[in-house]
C-alpha cells in the first residue's frame, strides 16, 4: 500500500485503522479516541481529521523506536493530544495540516 498522505486519508475506515495499527501500533480503541478528540476540537471533515491523526502519530514516532508499540498508559493519551495541539497551533503549522 502506498504511504502517501493523499492515498491514506481516502482509505475505507477499516483499512485506515489497520494501517495505523501496523505503522504506529495504534489500535482501534486508541484510534477512536484520537479521532473523537480532533472532532471535538472542531476538525469536522474526516479527511482533514485523518491528516491530523497522521501528523500526530508521526510526531510520536520520532520519539519512539518505530518497531515499538506506542503506549500511553492510563490517562496519558489526552495530555499528549493537548500538548500536540498547543505546539501545533503555536508553531503556525495548523494551516498546513
Amino acid at each position: 500500500m502506498k504511504n502517501d498522505t493523499n492515498t491514506l486519508i481516502h482509505l475505507p475506515d477499516l483499512l485506515f485503522v489497520q494501517w495505523c495499527d501496523t505503522e504506529f501500533g495504534i489500535n482501534r480503541g486508541v484510534y477512536n479516541t484520537i479521532d473523537s478528540w480532533f472532532y471535538q476540537k472542531g476538525v469536522k471533515e474526516i479527511t482533514q481529521r485523518r491528516k491530523y491523526i497522521l501528523k500526530f502519530s508521526q510526531s510520536l514516532n520520532q520519539y519512539c523506536d518505530k518497531k515499538v508499540k506506542i503506549k500511553f498508559g492510563s490517562g496519558g493519551l489526552v495530555p499528549c493530544l493537548n500538548h500536540y495541539w498547543e505546539v501545533f497551533i503555536e508553531s503556525g503549522l495548523k494551516q498546513n495540516a
